[in-house]
């Protein structure tokens, strides 16, 4: 994953709150899993927060010491014991291997683990 985010507390929280456009860049042994990603749609990236803490089991949300701290799994920190991230994007190009997208917050270099779709209802899936 390519993004100019470099340092973790100038990340934004979530992705919807400033985070640039990033490429998720791919393999090209999985080129053909990409043959049906379009420009427009939204999907899910999992990636695995590499440098994130994997010994924090607690947190104050949002890193605000005044919220009561919570555990991890009902909270969206990286900081966890399986930093597994997810992250749901828009795709604003593509240009081979690589895909242009909006709204992810996952440092440069951030490994990528799997897309997958964005699911509608019952009927649209």
């Amino acid at each position: 994953m390519e993004s100019s985010l470099t340092d973790a507390a100038m990340a934004p929280k979530q992705g919807d709150e400033g985070a640039p456009d990033a490429w998720l860049v791919f393999a090209p042994e999985v080129a053909r899993a990409l043959g049906d990603l379009a420009v427009g749609t939204d999907v899910l990236v999992l990636t695995w927060l590499d440098r994130a803490s994997r010994d924090v089991l607690a947190v104050h949300p949002r890193g605000d010491t005044k919220r009561p701290e919570t555990g991890v799994f009902s909270t969206r920190s990286p900081a966890r014991p399986n930093p597994i991230g997810l992250h749901r994007v828009t795709i604003v190009g593509i240009d081979g291997l690589r895909v242009r997208v909006r709204n992810l917050e996952a440092l440069d270099g951030t490994p990528i683990v799997d897309v997958k779709p964005v699911l509608g209802g019952v009927a649209e899936r």
